[in-house]
């Protein structure tokens, strides 16, 4: 990819630096008024890695099995619950890729925070962004993982592929975010993490992609 090194300042300039993780509230906040959340929520992240390639860049991504407790059968980014060995944030991301599909540490490369949002199971999750060696060939954990996948930067960063479904839940109409690539329906939380990439590369200096 010959403008690795542009896409990598954009999104290192596009995100909260990992020395200073965001502390602000969830930005979707607004879109779960009304329901019942955990005064605590609990703190977890994700890694959002970004793969260049001569095409150009994709965003990893994992379904996940069914028998999960949370989000079964979901497409998602790897991540989970932040332990207390985790120094930062970005380290409990990189831990729990490395744990569901083998990212090793010498294969990426953290560059921010996005905005944190709260999910309806509880968790306030940071979305961690991460470039990630195109020499790496996941090796799914099969008790989590049931497939790894990229989807087209490009295509995630365009507002017309973006789908916004309504719906009623907890007492009034809400709004949920989706994208559809091949055969894979990307909704909720992930396409939500998404979403703020996106609006955060549109907003920074160079503008969108």
């Amino acid at each position: 990819m010959k403008d690795a090194t542009a896409l990598i300042e954009r999104l290192r300039e596009a995100t909260h630096p990992l020395s200073q993780p965001p502390t602000a509230p969830a930005w979707n906040l607004a879109e779960l008024d009304g329901l019942p959340l955990p005064a605590q929520p609990r703190p977890a992240a994700v890694l959002v890695g970004i793969i260049p390639h001569a095409a150009g860049a994709g965003v990893l991504l994992t379904r996940r099995t069914e028998q999960l407790r949370h989000h079964a059968g979901q497409v998602s980014f790897p991540g989970g619950s932040i332990e207390p060995g985790d120094r930062r944030p970005a380290d409990a991301a990189l831990r729990e890729a490395r744990e569901e599909v083998g990212l090793l540490p010498t294969q990426a490369q953290a560059l921010g925070y996005l905005d944190p949002l709260l999910t309806l199971t509880g968790f306030r999750v940071l979305p961690t962004v991460v470039w990630v060696d195109p020499a790496f060939r996941p090796q799914p954990d099969p008790g989590e993982v049931a497939d790894v996948f990229e989807v087209p930067l490009e295509l995630l960063m365009d507002p017309a592929r973006l789908e916004t479904i309504a719906l009623q839940f907890g007492g009034r109409q809400r709004h949920v975010f989706q994208y559809r690539y091949a055969q894979q329906r990307i909704w909720g939380v992930t396409a939500s993490i998404l979403y703020n990439l996106r609006q955060r590369l549109a907003e920074s200096t160079h503008g969108s992609m």
